[in-house]
This record gives C-alpha cells, structure tokens and sequence, in this order.
C-alpha cells in the first residue's frame, strides 16, 4: 500500500489520468483506507475544477478586479 507522502506525489497525475493501470489501482487502495488522502483529492478536484472555470485571457484592469471582487466580498458577507 502506498503511503500517504506517495499518494500527494501522484495525485495530479493520477486526477489527470497519467497513471499506469497498476498505479491507478495502488492509489485507488490507498483512497479506500485513508480518509485524510480522499478529502486531499476531494481540494485537488475542486481546485482543479475552478482553474478550468478560469478566463483564458488574464484580466487587463487588476485594480478594477479587485474592487469587483471587494465589492462582491462585502455583498455577500455583510458585517
């Protein structure tokens, strides 16, 4: 079984597909046994997820984005 140290190393290649079949299964063991390791994955694929939902193009106003985002923040969570 792999340990933890092991699974966090192939975690991107294993969520992007790039595992042979014997380490796509080693991984998979190691997820049925370790709660810590599959909450690990449950961030990679939320974070992996949002970077994909992400403009291609880079934001050409950065002040004017942070005021929006700021804005939002303050919308969303009112003192």
């Amino acid at each position: 079984m792999l340990t933890c140290k092991e699974q966090v190393a192939r975690s991107s290649d294993y969520l992007d597909g790039q595992l042979s079949f014997r380490e796509t299964l080693m991984v998979r063991h190691h997820l049925l046994f370790c709660p810590n390791c599959r909450r690990f994955m449950r961030q990679m694929r939320v974070m992996q997820a949002t970077l994909k939902a992400l403009p291609e193009k880079p934001e050409e106003n950065v002040d004017a984005l942070a005021e929006r985002l700021a804005e939002q923040r303050r919308r969303d969570n009112p003192l």
